[in-house]
């Protein structure tokens, strides 16, 4: 059975990258977007801004405090000083910072208010969008690579709003500032160190553009470098590397992608480092040239000693958040590219999608019809989400290409019509591939079929609201999961409201209660990430426990019976004889016993329906159920004997 899908989607970047210059362009659809999840916090915006406003200004007194300590306390030639004026000075030099700094710790307590808020919306947003997509979704994307775009580029998104956004806002306001200030105290040295402005924009606008790129290729990275985490060191994949003796070659491959991460954080420090080497050699020659024209006016007196050493300070106070300025489109556009990353999970299609006038059914009867049903795994609906990487390859080499057709081999199922009764029984038979555990994934709406339609109670799958699918068919699967926490909470999963006694009375009926009262913390014992601690059939029988607590109208068992002996078997056999009266099942079975109580067998082969009948029936056909019989069941049978 090919279940590696392929196809087409569309792929709208918001910030998009020229291949030629690395340069980031910020679109006005993106910072509209993002300016929407910041809307309800628009009065804290506000008071963050008057924060900004207050902490620059007093920061911005302090050079003229120094400009009367020189003119007016300190004494000069014949002029006595000023004790009374210099110790005010000094009081205000403390009560200065002192405001400042609590009003910084006001500005800053808003903007994290903001900052924190517009990230909790946005991670929710991705969380939820994340839970709504396809099985085919998760089934091309690594778990790792979701995490990365749930925790690094979220906390990157987060940077964004509260530092560069917030250090963006507060440069311009102190470069205004500034700027009064020094035309108040000298407008030739202002016009002079205005002028020295192209020594910062010809370092910044090289060094921005390598930055950005290197900043979206380092998210690239760890997100690989994530996966490869997320695979292996789970129980699954540490089992899997312990039993092929692959330890050696799994920390290889780890060093190769953490060297990668290594590589280009040393690239971006570098490359850093040569951006405030050029920025911190602009300001030099810059501070240098107004020093020795502002010491050529002291000199000639047109200009104080005390106003010279605050336009010091100013100048000082004015490249710092110029060099910042400068660099400020690429710095902006290269944070942004965490919102973008995000913002692509967020704009995926979602494939199984609920009509807005879906039938909710209260009571199903429990009639499943498939009618003319074909479905592929390589067909991938226009607008069905794939898996990130192949998605976005796809987008860059042609969004618009249409579905090719599928040859078929390829077809999982091909033109499947049956019909099960309301509490009828149906078995799927049939060789491995031959497309049973399809039809298991589309009774439950997992994937929608390529071609034909499938009916609960006469109504159209697609025409059901989700929360009806979800509510009515239980499904055991036949990779048992369970969550790292206790036996009684995964039970509730299905139930949240259960009781003890209806969790205990679902064990019983699955033959797993006596078994969880032996355990030393019962009901409440730690089943381990995955229920590993559980043996395969005492996690199948969980698992039929948790679907009996779920009290659905339609059951489907995918080799719901597979990891257990035959006791353990018989013992549930009869417990689900009682569960499935009155209900419709499907159920894939490999044991004689299971198909021997079915009321209507179906057979598969490479994806069709060949034969459905009772057993009596199949056997005088003589076709593909009676060869089964002959190779597998009969055996089964005289064991059995």
């Amino acid at each position: 059975m090919m279940r590696g899908p392929a196809g087409s989607g569309n792929w709208h970047a918001l910030v998009r990258y020229d291949e030629e210059q690395h340069q980031p362009t910020i679109s006005r659809a993106l910072l509209r977007r993002v300016a929407g999840y910041a809307r309800p916090y628009r009065w804290q915006i506000v008071l963050m801004l008057v924060g900004i406003l207050l902490t620059s200004f007093l920061d911005l007194l302090q050079p003229q405090l120094l400009r009367i300590l020189v003119d007016d306390a300190l004494p000069q030639g014949d002029r006595p000083g000023d004790l009374r004026l210099l110790t005010w000075i000094g009081l205000g030099m403390i009560a200065l910072p002192l405001v400042s700094g609590l009003i910084g710790v006001w500005q800053r307590h808003v903007s994290a208010q903001v900052g924190e808020g517009i990230i909790y919306e946005l991670r929710r947003a991705l969380f939820d969008h994340m839970q709504a997509m396809g099985l085919r979704f998760f089934t091309n994307t690594k778990a790792g690579e979701l995490v990365s775009r749930l925790n690094n580029d979220v906390v990157g998104a987060q940077r964004a709003v509260t530092s560069t956004l917030v250090g963006i806002i507060t440069n311009v306001v102190l470069v205004v500032i500034t700027l009064l200030y020094m035309i108040y105290l000298n407008w030739a040295l202002t016009l002079l160190s205005v002028l020295i402005l192209p020594l910062f924009i010809l370092p910044s606008r090289r060094m921005g553009r390598i930055l950005s790129r290197l900043t979206r290729e380092q998210m690239e990275r760890n997100g690989r470098m994530n996966a490869q985490m997320g695979e292996t060191l789970n129980v699954s994949g540490a089992l899997l590397v312990k039993l092929f003796g692959r330890r050696r070659d799994e920390v290889g491959r780890f060093g190769k992608h953490a060297a990668d991460v290594r590589d280009i954080g040393v690239r971006q420090a570098v490359i850093g480092r040569w951006f405030f080497l050029g920025i911190g050699l602009a300001s030099a020659i810059g501070s240098a040239l107004v020093y020795w024209v502002g010491g050529y006016f002291a000199i000639q007196g047109g200009l104080t000693t005390g106003e010279l050493v605050a336009f010091a300070v100013y100048l000082t106070r004015l490249y710092g958040p110029l060099s910042s300025l400068v660099n400020a489109r690429v710095e902006f556009a290269t944070s942004l590219v965490s919102f973008e990353r995000v913002f692509e999970v967020l704009d995926l299609p979602v494939e199984i999608k609920e009509r807005p006038d879906a039938v909710r059914l209260t009571e199903p009867r429990g009639e499943v019809e498939f009618d003319g049903v074909s479905f592929s795994y390589l067909a991938v609906p226009p607008d069905a989400a794939i898996g990130l990487r192949r998605h976005e390859r796809q987008a860059e080499a042609d969004p618009d290409a249409p579905i090719q057709p599928i040859m078929s081999r390829y077809w999982a199922l091909d033109d499947v019509s049956f019909r099960v009764r309301p509490g009828q029984m149906a078995a799927l038979v049939g060789p491995s591939g031959s497309g049973k555990t399809t039809i298991t994934y589309l009774l439950p709406r997992l994937y929608d079929p390529t071609r034909g339609a499938i009916r609960l109670d006469g109504h159209d799958l697609r025409d059901l609201t989700l929360d009806t699918l979800a509510q009515h068919i239980g499904m055991v699967t036949q990779e048992t999961y369970l969550f790292h926490d206790t036996i009684a909470a995964n039970l509730r999963y299905a139930r949240p409201d259960a009781t003890q006694a209806e969790l205990e009375s679902a064990a019983k009926a699955a033959n797993i209660h006596d078994l969880i009262m032996q355990l030393p913390d019962g009901y409440e014992t730690i089943v381990g990430e995955r229920g590993y601690r559980l043996s395969g059939g005492e996690k199948q029988r969980l698992a039929i426990a948790r679907v009996i607590l779920k009290d659905p109208r339609i059951l489907v068992l995918d080799e719901a019976t597979s990891s257990l002996d035959s006791e353990s078997e018989r013992a549930i056999q009869d417990a689900l004889t009682e569960v499935m009266r009155g209900r419709t099942t499907l159920v894939i079975a490999h044991r004689l016993s299971t198909i021997l109580a079915a009321d209507v067998i179906l057979v598969l082969e490479h994806g069709k329906l060949i034969e459905q009948g009772t057993h009596s029936e199949l056997l005088r056909r003589g076709g593909l159920y009676a060869r089964l019989y002959q190779t597998q069941f009969r055996d089964q049978l005289a064991l059995a004997g």
